[in-house]
Formats: structure tokens, sequence, C-alpha cells
């Protein structure tokens, strides 16, 4: 397995050399070669190539098998003209990584602020209202007058039919339950396409059970009570907020991962921004973008039919479970342990539980 890890900014580079540590510890014991390519990116290759994402390394992650994306200073990176892409949106794009799957669950040994629940947000991730992804040309988002800003949706047909039957087949696999969330009481075009697709699609999974909540109401009821939901199926922005929210109620938004996935490749990514604030002080939490490459490896493993490369993922989470459980985590979850340590302490867990 070929894969390359592009470290970011701000405390992309600590948590990226953690979740690098811990996928070569859980390839050597689940005996699968494993190839890792790290290259630059945001500001580090703005200041090398005038970009913050050179040729090479597209022409890199074209050749791999998945890529490893740290998080990025999106916020200033405003103009495309000058080089400043917001590497997340251009490899979503380029890529059509129309599916962010984006599981939320607690872990016993961290506090939870809403109970126990394990539920999957499946977030539509090439249009809706993100302006820089949803025109063939140009922004999506217009000033019109100095007062007067415009920004246009778009929701098309195919993109929910096939994240409704990314939503079903992962809820196969799990619970057989599904969740539409939509504002067609008010958006009665698009979010009211969006929920007649998702129903069409519906129809050809009898056996799951379906229900559907406005995005307000939804809001609500995650908080009230995750527990009854499975698998939610959204368009962009309100995936985005949402899966924010479950994974804080989780007991840490460090705790959530993130697959962005297409029909013929996949991007881990961290849920999480670049925390300048905190860079450099090894005080990060690495579990993100670690449980996010646990399920780029269960991707690849399910794509190539290898229960070897599933069972390195499923390695990977289980033995960071164990240590939340010890509290043997970094301090923004009651552990005591910085970045480097606890990556550490998680190559020691996957090699001993064999």
């Amino acid at each position: 397995m070929k894969l390359v890890l592009l470290p970011g900014d701000g405390i992309g580079r600590e948590i990226s050399s953690a979740t690098r540590l811990v996928l070569e510890a859980a390839a050597c014991r689940a005996g699968i070669p494993l190839e890792i390519r790290e290259l630059p990116i945001g500001h580090d290759s703005l200041a090398r190539y005038g970009t913050t994402v050179s040729d090479e390394v597209v022409q890199e992650v074209r050749a791999s098998d998945g890529l490893i994306l740290g998080p990025t200073a999106t916020m200033d990176f405003r103009d495309p003209a000058r080089g400043e892409l917001n590497p997340s949106m251009f490899f979503r794009k380029q890529f059509d990584l129309f599916a962010n799957i984006r599981p939320s669950r607690t872990f016993e040994g961290i506090a939870s602020r809403a109970g126990q629940f394990d539920l999957v947000i499946v977030r539509e991730n090439t249009e809706g209202f993100y302006a820089d992804r949803n025109m063939e040309l140009g922004s999506g988002e217009m000033l019109v007058t100095s007062d007067v800003a415009i920004s246009i949706r778009r929701i098309t047909r195919q993109a929910c039919e096939r994240i409704a039957k990314a939503a079903f087949e992962l809820a196969e696999t799990r619970r057989r339950r599904v969740t539409f969330v939509h504002k067609a009481n008010v958006l009665k075009i698009s979010d009211g396409l969006f929920l007649e697709v998702c129903r069409e699609v519906a129809s050809g999974y009898p056996h799951i059970e379906t229900n559907d909540y406005l995005i307000d109401a939804m809001a609500a009821h995650v908080v009230r009570d995750p527990s009854r939901f499975d698998v939610i199926v959204t368009t962009n922005m309100y995936g985005d907020i949402l899966s924010d929210l479950t994974a804080e109620l989780s007991g840490s938004l460090g705790l959530g991962s993130s697959l962005n996935v297409g029909s013929n490749f996949a991007m881990a990514q961290a849920a999480h921004g670049s925390a300048p604030d905190i860079a450099g002080q090894d005080i990060a939490n690495p579990a993100s973008l670690i449980l996010s490459a646990a399920q780029l490896l269960a991707w690849f493993g399910r794509r190539q039919s290898s229960q070897l490369h599933i069972d390195a993922g499923q390695a990977i989470s289980s033995a960071l479970e164990e240590l939340l459980r010890q509290g043997a985590w970094t301090r923004d979850v009651g552990g005591k342990l910085g970045t480097a340590a606890a990556a550490d302490a998680l190559c020691s867990a996957i090699r001993v539980n064999r």
C-alpha cells in the first residue's frame, strides 16, 4: 500500500508524525508492506513552490493508494490566482470525493456530554452552499455591491442519489437505520429535491428503517439523545456542522475521524483545524488523524478484499480505545501525555496486542 502524507500547517506536523508512526506499527503487526511518501502542503508548499498544492504533490497523490491530509490554515488562503488554494477543497473536487464519512462515538474513560452513542454522519461533499465547489468556473459567492452579498447553492439529483446510496450501503453493515436531514419546509426546491431522492433510494432498501428531520430539530435531537441515531445522511453544510457537534458530544472534536471517499480514491483527514496557537507545544491530540488513517486502511482493505488491511485499521482503533479507557492519552481528554508520548504508547499497545 502506497500512501501520501501531507502534514499541513499548525499542529499538522506533530499529529502527522504521530499518525505515521502508528500506521507503520500497525502495518508491521499485520505483516503488510506500507510505503509513505511525505510532501509539503499549505504554507510550507506556498513558500517553496508559490502554491499551496504543487504539481508534484498532485502527481504523487494520483499514483498512490490513498491520501492522508493534515490540517491546513484554510482561512489564510484567499486568492487562488496567487497559489493560495484550499488543499481540502482541492483534493475533494479534483478526485471527486463525494462522501465525507464522519463516525462519532463515545469511549469508555472519556466523559460524554449526552450519554453513550455510536453514529455515523454521511455528508455530501461536492456541492451545497460551499462557494468553492458548486460552480464550473468562478465562485458561487458574489459581492454584487459593497452592501449586497449573494451565495448560490447547488443541489443535483446525481449527487443526492450517490450520497444516499452510500448511506444505505453503510447502514447495511450497522444497525439498519438511516435518517435524512434537510430543511425542505423552507428550501422547498433544493432540499425538496434532496429529500425526494433519498426517499426514492430508500425504496430499494425496504429492510432499512428510515426517518427524516429538519436540520434545526435534528440539532436539538442529537444533543438530547444521540443514541437513537445510526446513519445520518445530509447535504454539505448541515453535515459539516452536525459532525462537529456530535464529535464534541462524544467527548472531544479531537476524537472525531473523517474519511473522504470517491468511486476510486479516499482521503483521510483530521476533523479539526490547524490550531496554530498550540503548535509546537507537544500537547495536540493526534487521535482524529490517527483514527481517520485507520478508516483509510479499512477502506483499502475492503476494496482489495484484504482482511489484513481491515484488521490493521481495527488494531489501531482497538488499541486507542483501550488507552482512552485507561486515561493514557493527551491532556485535552483527561490524560497526561504529550503528542509524541501518546503516539509511542499507541504503537506499543498495537505491538503487544497481537
